[in-house]
């Protein structure tokens, strides 16, 4: 079994690398692609910590934002196609 520390450790990972992302980049895309790897790290860590505890709260959140994400996703591509149509 893999230990609860290497989940967090990438999870802060991704995170970061997601803040990183959207502190540097000015391409919007490239911003909402950052914004969905720091979604995807926090999903992790919930996922870790509801497996840890033996819970299903956070398996659950975790879908509610995977699909938040999805919407945020279409929404901001459909902002950018409409902005340099």
């Amino acid at each position: 079994m893999v230990p609860i520390g290497a989940y967090v450790a990438v999870s802060a990972m991704l995170f970061v690398t997601g803040l990183v992302g959207v502190l540097v980049r000015r391409n919007f895309i490239i911003v909402l692609m950052c914004v969905e790897i720091m979604l995807n790290g926090a999903n992790l860590n919930l996922v870790a910590f509801a497996n840890h505890l033996d819970s299903l709260a956070g398996q659950i959140m975790s879908l509610f934002v995977i699909a938040i994400a999805a919407g945020e996703a279409a929404v901001g591509l459909a902002i950018i196609i409409v902005v340099f149509r």
